[in-house]
């Protein structure tokens, strides 16, 4: 049986093998946009992100209170038709139930 070479050993002989070329140099202003934009994320990046969830979260909110708000209005605006059946509702429950009791 042959022994087979562990990946590692493997990977250090294949890197052994590669010839040692100098790194081709970078752009003009790479560096510099490099850092600017990270400084531009690192300051307050954080805190301007929790800023936007919350304005998202309060525009949600009020949002879904506008519409319930709307709703309720409009059901109730809708006249006392709904009301005086309700009312019919539970007069009619209550004398079934009351009758139960007085026999």
């Amino acid at each position: 049986m042959k022994h087979q070479p562990e990946p590692i050993d493997r990977l250090l002989r294949a890197a052994a093998t590669v010839p040692n070329e100098p790194a081709p140099p970078m752009p003009f202003g790479f560096e510099t946009r490099v850092l600017a934009q990270w400084r531009a994320t690192r300051t307050g990046g954080d805190l301007a992100g929790i800023t936007r969830l919350l304005r998202r979260v309060v525009f949600m909110s009020l949002a879904v209170i506008v519409l319930g708000s709307a709703g309720a209005y409009r059901e109730l605006s809708q006249g006392d038709g709904a009301t005086e059946t309700l009312s019919n509702d539970y007069a009619i429950a209550d004398s079934a139930i009351g009758g139960v009791f007085e026999q």
